[in-house]
Protein backbone atom coordinates (compact mmCIF):
# COMPACT_ATOMS: atom_id res chain seq x y z
CA UNK A 1 0.00 0.00 0.00
CA UNK A 2 2.93 2.27 0.69
CA UNK A 3 4.17 1.92 -2.89
CA UNK A 4 0.76 3.04 -4.18
CA UNK A 5 1.04 6.14 -1.98
CA UNK A 6 4.47 6.92 -3.45
CA UNK A 7 3.14 6.34 -6.97
CA UNK A 8 0.27 8.78 -6.42
CA UNK A 9 2.70 11.28 -4.92
CA UNK A 10 4.85 10.96 -8.04
CA UNK A 11 1.84 11.55 -10.28
CA UNK A 12 1.00 14.64 -8.24
CA UNK A 13 4.48 16.04 -8.79
CA UNK A 14 4.56 15.07 -12.47
CA UNK A 15 1.22 16.69 -13.30
CA UNK A 16 2.04 20.17 -12.07
CA UNK A 17 1.85 22.87 -14.74
CA UNK A 18 5.60 23.47 -14.87
CA UNK A 19 6.44 19.80 -15.29
CA UNK A 20 3.78 19.28 -17.95
CA UNK A 21 5.15 22.29 -19.82
CA UNK A 22 8.68 20.88 -19.68
CA UNK A 23 7.35 17.53 -20.88
CA UNK A 24 5.65 19.22 -23.85
CA UNK A 25 8.79 21.18 -24.71
CA UNK A 26 10.86 18.01 -24.44
CA UNK A 27 8.45 16.06 -26.67
CA UNK A 28 8.50 18.77 -29.37
CA UNK A 29 12.30 19.06 -29.27
CA UNK A 30 12.59 15.27 -29.23
CA UNK A 31 10.37 14.99 -32.30
CA UNK A 32 12.69 17.39 -34.12
CA UNK A 33 15.69 15.33 -32.95
CA UNK A 34 14.01 12.14 -34.17
CA UNK A 35 13.40 13.59 -37.62
CA UNK A 36 17.12 14.18 -38.11
CA UNK A 37 18.66 10.99 -39.52
CA UNK A 38 21.68 9.74 -37.61
CA UNK A 39 20.81 11.60 -34.41
CA UNK A 40 18.91 9.16 -32.21
CA UNK A 41 17.20 9.61 -28.85
CA UNK A 42 20.30 8.88 -26.76
CA UNK A 43 22.50 11.29 -28.73
CA UNK A 44 19.76 13.92 -28.57
CA UNK A 45 19.53 13.59 -24.82
CA UNK A 46 23.30 13.78 -24.49
CA UNK A 47 23.40 16.97 -26.58
CA UNK A 48 20.51 18.59 -24.72
CA UNK A 49 21.60 17.84 -21.14
CA UNK A 50 23.17 21.34 -20.80
CA UNK A 51 19.73 22.82 -21.48
CA UNK A 52 18.53 21.31 -18.19
CA UNK A 53 21.26 22.71 -15.93
CA UNK A 54 19.10 25.57 -14.69
CA UNK A 55 16.10 23.35 -13.91
CA UNK A 56 15.31 21.47 -10.75
CA UNK A 57 16.10 17.75 -11.05
CA UNK A 58 12.47 16.60 -11.37
CA UNK A 59 11.69 18.95 -14.22
CA UNK A 60 14.98 18.11 -15.93
CA UNK A 61 14.30 14.36 -15.85
CA UNK A 62 10.75 14.89 -17.10
CA UNK A 63 12.03 17.06 -19.96
CA UNK A 64 14.69 14.48 -20.88
CA UNK A 65 12.05 11.73 -20.84
CA UNK A 66 9.91 13.88 -23.16
CA UNK A 67 12.90 14.28 -25.48
CA UNK A 68 13.40 10.51 -25.54
CA UNK A 69 9.77 9.69 -26.28
CA UNK A 70 9.51 12.46 -28.87
CA UNK A 71 12.65 11.25 -30.62
CA UNK A 72 11.36 7.69 -30.70
CA UNK A 73 8.21 8.92 -32.43
CA UNK A 74 9.89 11.53 -34.64
CA UNK A 75 12.04 8.98 -36.42
CA UNK A 76 8.95 7.52 -38.05
CA UNK A 77 8.11 10.79 -39.83
CA UNK A 78 11.04 10.58 -42.22
CA UNK A 79 10.51 6.83 -42.53
CA UNK A 80 7.00 7.40 -43.80
CA UNK A 81 7.59 10.47 -45.95
CA UNK A 82 11.13 9.93 -47.30
CA UNK A 83 11.84 6.21 -46.76
CA UNK A 84 14.82 7.26 -44.58
CA UNK A 85 14.51 6.20 -40.93
CA UNK A 86 15.24 9.00 -38.48
CA UNK A 87 16.51 6.48 -35.92
CA UNK A 88 17.03 2.74 -35.75
CA UNK A 89 13.67 1.79 -34.24
CA UNK A 90 11.90 3.34 -37.24
CA UNK A 91 13.50 1.11 -39.87
CA UNK A 92 10.51 -1.22 -40.03
CA UNK A 93 8.19 1.75 -40.53
CA UNK A 94 9.78 2.30 -43.95
CA UNK A 95 8.21 -0.89 -45.25
CA UNK A 96 4.51 -0.11 -44.80
CA UNK A 97 4.55 3.62 -44.05
CA UNK A 98 6.42 4.64 -47.17
CA UNK A 99 4.16 2.44 -49.31
CA UNK A 100 1.13 4.22 -47.85
CA UNK A 101 2.75 7.61 -48.53
CA UNK A 102 3.37 6.60 -52.16
CA UNK A 103 -0.35 5.85 -52.51
CA UNK A 104 -1.30 9.29 -51.16
CA UNK A 105 -2.13 8.10 -47.64
CA UNK A 106 0.73 9.75 -45.72
CA UNK A 107 -1.66 11.46 -43.30
CA UNK A 108 -3.30 8.24 -42.10
CA UNK A 109 0.13 6.58 -41.86
CA UNK A 110 1.44 9.39 -39.64
CA UNK A 111 -1.74 9.27 -37.54
CA UNK A 112 -1.48 5.49 -37.09
CA UNK A 113 2.14 5.88 -36.07
CA UNK A 114 1.33 8.64 -33.54
CA UNK A 115 -1.53 6.65 -31.99
CA UNK A 116 0.56 3.48 -31.92
CA UNK A 117 3.46 5.32 -30.27
CA UNK A 118 1.13 6.72 -27.62
CA UNK A 119 -0.47 3.36 -26.86
CA UNK A 120 2.85 1.50 -26.79
CA UNK A 121 4.50 4.15 -24.61
CA UNK A 122 1.60 4.14 -22.16
CA UNK A 123 1.51 0.35 -21.93
CA UNK A 124 5.29 0.29 -21.53
CA UNK A 125 5.19 2.75 -18.64
CA UNK A 126 2.41 0.85 -16.87
CA UNK A 127 4.28 -2.41 -17.44
CA UNK A 128 7.41 -0.88 -15.94
CA UNK A 129 5.51 0.45 -12.93
CA UNK A 130 3.90 -2.88 -12.11
CA UNK A 131 6.64 -5.30 -13.18
CA UNK A 132 9.77 -3.47 -12.00
CA UNK A 133 9.51 -4.33 -8.26
CA UNK A 134 9.12 -8.11 -8.72
CA UNK A 135 11.79 -8.17 -11.43
CA UNK A 136 14.17 -6.21 -9.20
CA UNK A 137 13.62 -8.69 -6.38
CA UNK A 138 14.28 -11.59 -8.75
CA UNK A 139 17.44 -9.92 -10.06
CA UNK A 140 18.75 -9.35 -6.53
CA UNK A 141 18.27 -13.04 -5.80
CA UNK A 142 20.63 -13.98 -8.68
CA UNK A 143 23.99 -15.36 -7.68
CA UNK A 144 26.97 -16.72 -9.64
CA UNK A 145 25.23 -20.00 -10.64
CA UNK A 146 22.24 -18.14 -12.07
CA UNK A 147 24.44 -15.70 -13.99
CA UNK A 148 26.47 -18.60 -15.40
CA UNK A 149 23.28 -20.41 -16.43
CA UNK A 150 22.00 -17.24 -18.08
CA UNK A 151 25.23 -16.85 -20.05
CA UNK A 152 25.14 -20.48 -21.19
CA UNK A 153 21.51 -20.01 -22.23
CA UNK A 154 22.52 -16.91 -24.21
CA UNK A 155 25.26 -18.85 -26.00
CA UNK A 156 22.87 -21.67 -26.86
CA UNK A 157 20.25 -19.26 -28.21
CA UNK A 158 22.92 -17.41 -30.18
CA UNK A 159 24.22 -20.60 -31.73
CA UNK A 160 20.71 -21.71 -32.73
CA UNK A 161 19.74 -18.34 -34.21
CA UNK A 162 22.71 -18.19 -36.58
CA UNK A 163 21.27 -21.08 -38.58
CA UNK A 164 24.62 -22.57 -39.62
CA UNK A 165 26.66 -25.26 -37.97
CA UNK A 166 26.12 -25.50 -34.22
CA UNK A 167 29.81 -26.15 -33.53
CA UNK A 168 30.96 -23.19 -35.64
CA UNK A 169 28.44 -20.90 -33.93
CA UNK A 170 29.56 -21.95 -30.46
CA UNK A 171 33.21 -21.54 -31.44
CA UNK A 172 32.56 -18.00 -32.70
CA UNK A 173 30.63 -17.15 -29.51
CA UNK A 174 33.50 -18.39 -27.35
CA UNK A 175 36.03 -16.52 -29.52
CA UNK A 176 33.99 -13.35 -29.07
CA UNK A 177 33.88 -13.92 -25.32
CA UNK A 178 37.65 -14.38 -25.19
CA UNK A 179 38.26 -11.23 -27.25
CA UNK A 180 35.84 -9.34 -25.02
CA UNK A 181 37.83 -10.24 -21.90
CA UNK A 182 41.06 -8.63 -23.16
CA UNK A 183 41.98 -5.59 -21.08
CA UNK A 184 41.17 -4.56 -17.53
CA UNK A 185 38.71 -6.49 -15.42
CA UNK A 186 35.87 -4.08 -14.52
CA UNK A 187 35.51 -5.56 -11.02
CA UNK A 188 39.09 -6.06 -9.82
CA UNK A 189 41.08 -3.91 -12.25
CA UNK A 190 43.45 -6.78 -13.08
CA UNK A 191 44.93 -6.90 -16.58
CA UNK A 192 43.79 -9.93 -18.57
CA UNK A 193 45.40 -11.32 -21.75
CA UNK A 194 47.69 -8.29 -22.11
CA UNK A 195 50.91 -10.41 -22.24
CA UNK A 196 52.66 -8.11 -19.78
CA UNK A 197 52.27 -4.91 -21.78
Amino acid sequence: MESLHHLLNGFTVATTFDNLLYCLVGAVVGTVVGVLPGLGPIAGIALLIPATFGLNPTSAIIMLAGIYYGAMYGGSTTSILLNVPGETASVITCIDGYQMAQKGRAGPALAICAIGSFIAGTLGIFGLVFLAPPLAEAALAFGPPEYFSLMVFGFIVLSNVTGGSLIKSLMMAVAGLIIGTIGLDPVTGDARFTFGS
